[in-house]
C-alpha cells in the first residue's frame, strides 16, 4: 500500500493574454515573407503532387462541410459588415494587382472559348420578343459547355 495517495485535480489551462498572442502572431507572420518565398521556391513536395495526393481528403472535407452547411453558416456568422470591410479595405487594393498578374493566364484560359465563339453560326435573329431568339442563346451555351467539358478531360 503506498504511503501517499496521489490526488489529481483538474487545473485550468494557462494562456498568455489574447492581445499578447495576437501581437506575437502579427509580428511573426508579418516578417515571414522571405520564409514564404523560400518555401514556394523549394517545396518539400511539388505542389501538384501534394494537391492531387490530397484529393480524397479534399472530397471528404467538402462532403463534411456540406453536410454541416458550413459555407452558409460561415457567411451568416461573418455577416455583411465583415465582407464589406474586407472587400473595401483589401479587395480594392489587391484586385488591380491580381488582374495585372493574371493577364497571361486569362488569355490562355479564354483563348479556346474565343476560338469556339468565332466558329459559331447563329440562327437568324427574329423580331423582338420572338421565342425563337432563345435558340441563338442556346447555340452559344451548348458550344461553350461542350468546349468546357472537352477541356476538362
Amino acid at each position: 500500500m503506498p504511503l501517499y495517495l496521489e490526488v489529481r485535480q483538474k487545473v485550468p489551462l494557462k494562456l498568455r493574454p489574447l492581445e499578447k498572442i495576437v501581437d506575437k502572431w502579427r509580428g511573426r507572420a508579418s516578417a515571414a515573407g522571405p520564409d514564404y518565398a523560400e518555401g514556394i521556391a523549394a517545396p518539400k513536395t511539388p505542389w501538384s503532387v501534394a494537391a492531387t495526393g490530397a484529393k480524397e481528403a479534399w472530397r471528404q472535407g467538402i462532403t463534411d462541410a456540406a453536410g454541416r452547411d458550413a459555407y452558409a453558416r460561415g457567411v451568416v456568422k461573418a455577416g455583411d459588415a465583415k465582407w464589406l470591410k474586407k472587400a473595401s479595405e483589401l479587395g480594392t487594393r489587391r484586385f488591380p494587382e491580381g488582374v495585372g498578374a493574371a493577364v497571361d493566364d486569362y488569355k490562355t484560359g479564354f483563348a479556346p472559348f474565343y476560338d469556339t465563339l468565332t466558329k459559331i453560326e447563329l440562327p437568324p435573329r427574329r423580331a423582338r420578343g420572338d421565342p425563337a431568339n432563345v435558340e441563338r442563346v442556346k447555340t452559344i451555351m451548348t458550344a461553350l459547355r461542350s468546349k468546357k467539358l472537352e477541356l476538362a478531360r
